[in-house]
């Protein structure tokens, strides 16, 4: 017979992303009424290597979060405990595997489940534990809106809006000084965030890592406004856009247990405009501010409705899954399914071919 289950666990991992209180709060309160202990971990798997960090999550402690961005339990894109960052006497850092640690931890803790709350990196991480025996349910989070089996993941519609608002608010103040202005967003290697924003603001151009760009054709665009009378564009550049046979923009070196940091296109994209037309360009790096403040009413729904399903994947013993949105129903996708390809862009996708039907460039000639 089966051990029932008593005790489960929640953690988020990764870059933070607006929804993820509104998912803890969810968790917690199905779990409670099941009769279910929940134990919140704090700092992606830190609370796993170190046990001071493990929070006891109650109906009290989760009043009122479905609102606040950010997430009360903290988190971390560098605690990935198969390559932990150990710093060696000479002071260089090397990965080491504490995985064992965690799991360890876990069954001495007695948690019965494990609900996680990443991105892509999150989600390898919760498939690698679930081989190693600790029964996991996958929450997709991220603003990039790029991991598979999912048709969105909570966090990018709120990006998304903040991206659209900027763009809009920079409409006025291009017309006003006749000025191009290059916006960068976030999204590392799919262009979700500067499609959906770069459409719904009517934006001139949009450069995505799906499709590298000859700036001469982003150039050409610019100039064929200024002969019809329009003295301004608005350029939205995704941060891992490329030109044709060029490299990603990145800053500094690559780090122990960390992605390569993008941004710094917009500058180079700018720089090119301004020497190619003569016109005055300015750049926007929107940032972290993708990341903070209030989810939208659809990013706080997805949530809730992701958390409470992963609750329901435990009570069904259904473990090493995903909660994914396939409309009009949340339902379990396998982890790997989840992991195997990055969502990016489809080139013949509605979304592209309706912006290019309005006239937008993608700075492909096309």
């Amino acid at each position: 017979m089966e051990r029932p289950i008593r005790r489960i666990a929640v953690n988020t991992g990764g870059g933070d992303a607006p929804g993820l209180n509104a998912v803890i709060r969810a968790v917690v309160l199905s779990a409670l009424r099941r009769g279910w202990e929940v134990l919140g971990i704090r700092k992606g798997y830190e609370g796993l290597l170190d046990t001071s960090k493990i929070v006891q999550l109650t109906r009290e402690s989760v009043r009122g979060l479905t609102h606040l961005g950010g997430t009360i339990l903290g988190t971390t894109n560098r605690g990935n405990p198969f390559e932990f960052p150990f710093v060696l006497p000479d002071g260089n850092v090397t990965p080491i595997d504490r995985s064992g640690e965690v799991v360890n931890h876990f069954n001495r803790l007695g948690i019965d489940a494990l609900i996680a709350i990443g991105g892509d990196g999150s989600m390898r991480i919760a498939h690698r534990f679930a081989g190693k025996g600790i029964p996991v349910v996958g929450v997709p989070k991220t603003i990039d809106n790029d991991l598979s089996g999912t048709v969105i993941t909570f966090g990018f519609d709120t990006a998304v809006t903040v991206a659209t608002d900027a763009l809009d608010r920079l409409h006025s103040t291009a017309e006003a000084h006749e000025r191009v202005f290059v916006v960068e967003v976030m999204g590392r290697y799919a262009g979700w965030i500067a499609l959906n924003s770069g459409v719904a603001s009517s934006c001139d151009v949009i450069l995505i890592p799906e499709i590298p760009f000859d700036i001469e054709v982003v150039c050409r665009k610019i100039m064929d406004r200024e002969a019809r009378g329009r003295h301004f564009a608005i350029v939205v550049v995704a941060e891992g856009a490329k030109p044709v046979g060029g490299e990603l923009v990145t800053r500094g070196p690559k780090e122990v247990d960390r992605e390569v940091r993008l941004g710094g296109i917009a500058e180079q994209v700018a720089a090119e405009i301004e020497h190619r037309t003569g016109k005055e360009t300015r750049t926007v790096v929107l940032g972290h501010l993708q990341r903070g403040g209030r989810p939208t009413t659809f990013d706080r729904l997805i949530a809730l409705r992701f958390g409470a399903a992963a609750v329901r994947m435990v009570a069904e013993r259904r473990f090493d899954v995903m909660v994914a949105l396939d409309p009009p129903t949340v339902r379990a996708v396998p982890l790997t399914d989840a992991i195997d390809r990055m969502k990016n862009v489809p080139l013949d996708s509605d979304t592209v071919l309706t912006a290019r039907d309005l006239g937008t460039c993608f700075g492909d000639g096309e």
